[in-house]
């Protein structure tokens, strides 16, 4: 459905579809932080076991392989509602963080010495 695309949905909408999910399972008493933060590392090492052994040319091609694509979106919206419902359960705004995250890497990355190229900072 269109009107449910990155393009229309905001990241509040999103984080009250899973509060909603998880409340009509009674599922708070399980979804503490630490278990959320174990949960969103489970769901990433089953992301990073998809391309397990794949060799460069096979990750060029990915975008071909429907059925490599449906298990990377599956892993992935894993990933990004263990990551939504942790930050419900902190109260954390997400926009908020990113943008202060990414404020952070602009300034320990400035495009004019990082750009088209990766090293490590200096001190």
């Amino acid at each position: 459905m269109p009107s449910e695309s990155d393009e229309y949905v905001n990241i509040e909408k999103l984080k009250e579809r899973v509060r909603h999910f998880v409340r009509e399972r009674d599922w708070e008493k399980y979804h503490n932080p630490k278990d959320l933060a174990i949960a969103i590392s489970v769901e990433a090492g089953e992301l990073l076991e998809l391309f397990q052994w794949m060799k460069e040319n096979e990750v060029e091609k990915i975008k071909e392989n429907d059925t490599f694509m449906k298990n990377i979106e599956r892993e992935l919206a894993d990933i990004l509602n263990f990551c939504l419902n942790l930050a419900n359960v902190l109260d954390l705004d997400l926009t908020e963080i990113i943008l202060s995250k990414l404020k952070e890497a602009e300034k320990k990355y400035p495009k004019e010495k990082y750009k088209g190229v990766w090293s490590k900072p200096e001190g």
